[in-house]
């Protein structure tokens, strides 16, 4: 009997066991790796804020979704990662989890992981004492392993409410064991942008990027509208999921090097790129360009030879003659050498002339004020009738006129 039961508990759980492997349609993104990762030797990853982050490799990329759970829409997330037999982490709030035990419990079972994300999600962890962010933290644990009935089932992970981090409460956490996760790359899902716009910006964010950890909010319906088409765009882009747990006795860390947890490394193509030395190079060599680098043989016309020259004044054409010289044109001030690009001078870069604005003529002005003001005519005397001089605008009607200001370069 025992016999039977056995084989038929066997035969159950291979038929479920194809069951899931029939609901992942072939081609899906799946996980392509699972890092394990040790908080106590690597405190604080996110390059957004940190100098170390997860030891990712090229188009490699992190999900985590943050505030939940709310059963509608962090259920239909988890229907959108399971269509794509991939795995995320979840940093849920005490409250929720105290609210929706049953949605905590489902996003375990389904495979992932259970984070932090403090009791009540305060924006004052910048500015809390110690007291007050170990309540937040240590509350968050307690609901959500409360929720799961398992203490090892959440990963010893926090991320800070709004990243608003500060150094007490990160050493509270290192000395405690906790990994305190920032992020990588933002979609913004948090502002008022539309379920497009999110999923561009996450797309557009990794690919400049090449992989990260991306932030995204399992309470908003527009995420969960998001989600389908990141997947899409990531997998199409050749991008990989990567899961991400906590070291434990049966499960050793992944071996990595210090050199894989640099936060900001040189991206590729940017300079400074290593320079090869020691090698057998002939001399640089630069052309001037000549109408023929255009695959202009024979230019038409007459050539007429134009520069700024000091003052910035042209030589004059004459009737009938179009500007078509040869690029570069002969610099009047200091002609180049054939073959060579000119080197540039100082009347290049200035003003031969100071413009001024209107002059007037103020010595009338000066005058009756010291007349008003000297001893002989006691109070001082009311400012004569006479109007100021008045200056015609170009563009129509008139002002009264102004001292003399200087304006443009005055090298």
């Amino acid at each position: 009997m025992r016999a039977i039961l056995a084989a038929s508990l066997l035969m159950a759980s291979l038929v479920h066991g194809g069951a899931v492997a029939a609901e992942c349609p072939p081609g899906a993104l799946g996980v392509a790796r699972t890092i394990v990762v040790d908080p106590r030797e690597h405190a604080r990853i996110g390059a957004m804020q940190y100098n170390e982050t997860l030891p990712l490799n090229d188009r490699e990329v992190v999900l985590t979704f943050d505030d939940g759970p709310v059963p509608r829409h962090t259920g239909s997330v988890l229907e959108t990662l399971a269509s794509e037999c991939t795995k995320a982490t979840f940093f849920m709030v005490g409250q929720m989890a105290n609210a929706y035990p049953a949605m905590v419990r489902r996003v375990h079972d389904e495979g992932h992981t259970i984070a932090n994300h403090s009791q009540t999600h305060p924006f004052t962890f910048s500015r809390m004492s110690v007291p007050q962010a170990a309540a937040q933290i240590e509350g968050g644990f307690a609901s959500l392993r409360a929720a799961l009935g398992d203490p090892d089932a959440v990963a010893p992970f926090f991320r800070i409410p709004g990243l608003l981090r500060q150094d007490s409460v990160e050493q509270y956490l290192a000395a405690h064991g906790v990994m305190t996760w920032s992020v990588d790359v933002v979609a913004d899902d948090w502002t008022h942008i539309n379920a497009a716009e999110i999923a561009r910006r996450a797309v557009s964010r990794l690919e400049a990027r090449g992989k990260g950890v991306l932030l995204l909010h399992d309470i908003h319906e527009k995420t969960a509208v998001a989600l389908p088409e990141i997947l899409k765009e990531l997998k199409a882009r050749g991008f990989k999921i990567v899961h991400v747990v906590p070291a434990a006795p049966d499960r050793p860390k992944t071996a990595t090097t210090p050199e894989q947890w640099a936060a900001h490394v040189p991206e590729r193509g940017l300079w400074p790129r290593v320079v090869v030395t020691d090698m057998a190079t002939s001399a640089p060599a630069l052309t001037v360009p000549s109408p023929t680098s255009f695959g202009v043989a024979d230019p038409p016309g007459p050539a007429v030879a134009l520069s700024l020259a000091p003052g910035f004044k042209h030589m004059p054409l004459q009737p009938g003659e179009v500007s078509r010289a040869p690029w570069p044109r002969p610099n009047y001030w200091a002609p180049a050498t054939a073959g060579l690009f000119a080197v540039p001078a100082a009347q290049n870069f200035q003003y031969s002339h100071v413009f001024a604005g209107p002059h007037r003529d103020t010595t009338g002005v000066a005058a009756r004020k010291r007349v008003a003001s000297s001893p002989a005519h006691g109070v001082r005397a009311k400012a004569s009738n006479r109007s100021s001089p008045r200056v015609t605008s170009p563009f129509g009607g008139s002002r009264t006129a102004s001292p003399p200001r200087l304006f443009g370069h005055q090298l």
